[in-house]
């Protein structure tokens, strides 16, 4: 997110942020010195790089020793191409446990990867465990709009979602954006076939019932064409359409912004005109940064958790620590907890009744298992 945007807190406080230093494609050669940038603009805040110590310390030279960064030593890493439970239950000591570890224990307040999505979900239900009443945690994304981001949740963290699910993701994305993005009442929508309100598979009219009924600033479902419009500022779907989504809209920019180099390129009118409209292109670029946006926070488990891209370079590492920290400056996860206070209650009752139906439970989210949902398998076996 751009850190310019960041509106005050009521409560000031230094905060601590946990770095999976070796995760990502590009591992801590961009992870460490986009680290230390962050670390090195915000003295008020600390940085602590969790990794090889050695490989750690020859990346940083002298940047390292620094007032407000330290290191955790971790022996082991997540491979982008591994599988996560596999990996996590053979890998004890993988910076991504070791990292979220430390949240986990109040040596923390927040924790920030660029690695393998799934290995930083896992660790954080192993590590951290879900928020009360919460039923499975969302990521977020923030989204580029002609008139500022709006809030798009779930990315990729629950392809099995029920109506149920997302009015829960609804009501932690309006709290995300009301305080970190400073939405005073952020407006929710449902991303659907159809701009109808109730139009669309049975989880969206599930849904609709539940935010009619919520205290929500509920504007109805909103279609793909009117996400660049910013007609909501959170934007809440199951998590197969939001991935599609991101990686459609990383693709198409990255489509016309190829078009457009190559017809630059061409003579003898292209670089002349490339001079002409240089101005405006940087604006359009400016735009489209995506980086200034940093990470996915994964909202619903008990401590802060971003995730940023496979793919992010030192600069979008810098902005993901900043997500990271104002994240928890702002007390999302506890947010969360009371806005959810009643829900185990409702999970329970749902519990006993499934169970008096002979149904499965689901050893996650202590309700009952759904057809073809396989998230608890993987997470006991990462406990095996």
């Amino acid at each position: 997110m751009d850190l310019s945007a960041v509106r005050a807190t009521s409560e000031d406080r230094r905060i601590r942020v946990a770095v999976d230093a070796m995760g990502g494609d590009h591992g801590p050669e961009e992870v460490v010195p986009g680290a230390l940038g962050y670390a090195a603009e915000h003295p008020g805040d600390d940085v602590i790089l969790v990794g090889d110590t050695d490989r750690i310390r020859h990346l940083a030279g002298p940047a390292l020793p620094a007032p407000n960064v330290s290191i955790v030593h971790a022996s082991e890493v997540v491979g982008m191409d591994e599988h996560p439970a596999l990996a996590l239950r053979e890998k004890k000591d993988a910076s991504i446990l070791v990292a979220t570890g430390l949240v986990q224990r109040g040596d923390a307040d927040a924790v920030v990867t660029a690695g393998h999505t799934g290995a930083g979900y896992a660790a954080a239900i192993l590590r951290l465990g879900r928020l009360p009443g919460v039923d499975r945690p969302a990521l977020a994304v923030q989204m580029i709009t002609d008139s500022g981001p709006f809030v798009l949740l779930d990315i990729g963290a629950n392809p099995d979602s029920n109506g149920e699910n997302l009015y829960q993701y609804a009501e932690m994305g309006a709290l995300f954006a009301q305080k970190v993005l400073g939405v005073p009442r952020p407006r929710v929508a449902l991303l659907s076939i159809g701009e109808e309100k109730g139009k669309g598979d049975t989880r969206i009219v599930e849904a609709t019932e539940l935010l009619d009924q919520s205290d929500l600033d509920f504007v109805g479902n909103v279609e793909g064409k009117d996400l660049v419009h910013h007609m909501a500022d959170v934007v809440v779907c199951d998590a197969v359409v939001g991935n599609v989504v991101i990686k459609f809209f990383e693709g198409l920019s990255s489509f016309i912004f190829d078009l457009v180099r190559t017809e630059f390129r061409r003579p003898p009118r292209g670089p002349l005109a490339y001079a002409l409209m240089r101005p405006g292109l940087d604006r359009i670029r400016d735009v489209f940064d995506y980086e200034r946006f940093g990470g996915s926070p994964l909202l619903g488990v008990k401590g802060t958790v971003i995730i940023t891209h496979g793919r992010a370079r030192r600069r979008m590492v810098g902005f993901a620590v900043g997500v990271g920290a104002a994240a928890a400056r702002a007390r999302i996860p506890d947010l969360i907890a009371e806005t959810f206070r009643g829900e185990p209650t409702r999970l329970a009752d749902a519990a006993a009744a499934a169970a008096a139906a002979g149904s499965p439970i689901d050893q996650v989210t202590g309700g009952p298992m759904r057809a073809g949902d396989t998230r608890e398998g993987v997470v006991s076996e990462i406990e095996r």
